[in-house]
């Protein structure tokens, strides 16, 4: 099921762009329709430049009720008379936790699913263009191998009382979903990150390995798409202060132990090469700075997690005649609650794509409000024309040869070329080395969960690294 919330949503957002640049200019007031299922009641809202139509809460599928969760979404019964869609439906189960301060969307698992219907032969043809904002599919978390779902499946079932496998899935649906949505982390062993159900090969909608998926797509009858991808400066600082120890809503001044420890948590066998890791990461003359360790780690799962992986996937992209435009997010929002150590943090781009700035009582500075306003023009000219320049500067496609990005803050979007890109060819060629010796002759602890997924997928695939 949560292989259908990812991408279900996130997917709709493709289409919810292009919705709203249009009805935001429609002169047409009329607010009740008729579609294929039954009328529905819209309602006008307000908007920065005029009234928008909106139709919330239409159900394109049955509930994952009873015998249909876990199941294939079922097309929704048709319903007589009237659909009241003037509010939101009821939002997905989530796991409760208040821990830290709440965070307004996020966006990297549905970026992942956008990255999935990109290649997915059975999504070509329904949409033109997608936007991946701080993940692809070939972040480390943004799948499983089948063998690990099955385990997991199973240790959830004994968590809520369903061990017999013969009758699993039959128990597993009559369970409280509340108890799902809390149990379901137990699944996890120890590590860093990621999420306990997530989507996998099956054959259907992924028929093959990403890699095969994005080599079908260099035949002529799957449709190209242009992509818009990027990430945040500080992509990494979500995450190590939900699961590293040493880091919390203070200053997160960890110690060298504390950091040789968020290596092995972070890339299991990774303390076999911490002094490898540390040359790449550390400056000797930096040694005095009580932050070194931090930033350090900081960057490490910044670049191994979103950094590189993204422009991997742009690189593969192109290479099939793909067209992918990069962008490098520089901003940290006035108002974001968490430590300013934490930086531009993941997902905190999102609020300025959606216009958040444009309400004056949320205390925006009035460069994020005109830094907004170009956000939406990028997204919004990238979905009319492919291309996110606006005012007759366009944007340079990414390429394998120069890999072109754009950076986005409160100045003038800038032009630059292979972000990070050291760090990456030390991670693509280097580590993945390193890590498969450790494979081979120490046993080392590398498995279909470990975070090293930019060597993992060419471990798998040709026995070595390329």
């Amino acid at each position: 099921t949560q292989h259908f919330i990812y991408c279900t949503y996130h997917f709709a957002i493709l289409f919810l762009l292009t919705y709203f640049l249009t009805v935001s200019f429609a002169n047409e007031d009329e607010l009740l329709i008729t579609t294929k299922d039954g009328q529905v009641q819209g309602k006008l809202l307000q908007a920065v430049d005029g009234e928008v139509r909106a139709f919330l809460g239409i159900p394109f599928a049955k509930p994952p009720l009873g015998n249909l969760r876990f199941r294939a979404p079922e097309p929704v019964e048709p319903w007589e008379g009237m659909k009241d869609a003037t509010e939101y439906s009821n939002s997905c189960y989530q796991f409760p936790d208040s821990t830290f301060p709440a965070t307004s969307f996020q966006c990297c698992a549905g970026s992942a699913c956008v990255g999935y219907h990109v290649i997915s032969p059975g999504s070509n043809g329904l949409f033109q263009k997608a936007v991946m904002q701080n993940g692809v599919p070939t972040t480390p978390w943004a799948s499983l191998s089948l063998e690990e779902t099955w385990n997991r499946a199973r240790k959830l079932g004994s968590l809520l009382g369903c061990s017999d496998p013969a009758e699993l899935e039959a128990c597993l649906q009559q369970v409280d979903v509340n108890q799902l949505a809390t149990m379901q982390f137990g699944v996890m062993g120890p590590g860093f990150g990621g999420y306990p159900f997530i989507p996998v090969v099956d054959g259907v909608f992924l028929p093959d390995t990403i890699e095969v998926c994005l080599a079908l797509m260099t035949s002529e009858s799957l449709r190209k798409k242009e992509v818009l991808l990027g990430l945040n400066r500080d992509e990494g600082t979500y995450f190590l202060i939900y699961g590293v120890p040493g880091f919390d809503l203070g200053e997160s001044l960890i110690t060298k132990k504390q950091f040789l420890y968020g290596i092995d948590l972070i890339f299991p066998g990774g303390s076999e090469i911490e002094d490898v890791l540390m040359s790449e990461y550390i400056n000797p003359a930096s040694l005095k700075n009580p932050a070194v360790y931090r930033e350090a780690l900081i960057r490490m799962v910044t670049d191994t997690t979103f950094n590189c992986p993204v422009q991997g996937f742009a690189e593969s992209y192109a290479q099939i005649s793909g067209k992918p435009f990069l962008y490098h997010f520089l901003h940290r929002s006035s108002v974001n609650p968490w430590p300013e150590w934490m930086g531009v943090m993941h997902g905190y781009e999102i609020e300025f794509v959606f216009g958040r700035p444009l309400i004056p009582s949320l205390g925006y500075t009035e460069e994020e409000v005109e830094m907004s306003k170009r956000f939406m023009k990028h997204w919004a000219n990238f979905a009319r024309t492919g291309n996110p320049g606006v005012d007759g500067d366009t944007w340079p496609m990414f390429s394998p040869e120069n890999m072109e990005y754009v950076t986005l803050d409160t100045n003038l979007p800038k032009k630059k070329m292979k972000l990070r890109a050291s760090q990456c060819v030390f991670w693509n060629s280097l580590i993945c080395g390193i890590f498969n010796i450790l494979i081979i002759f120490n046993n080392a602890r590398i498995s279909n969960e470990s975070n090293l997924v930019i060597c993992r997928s060419k471990i798998e695939k040709n026995g070595h690294p390329n």
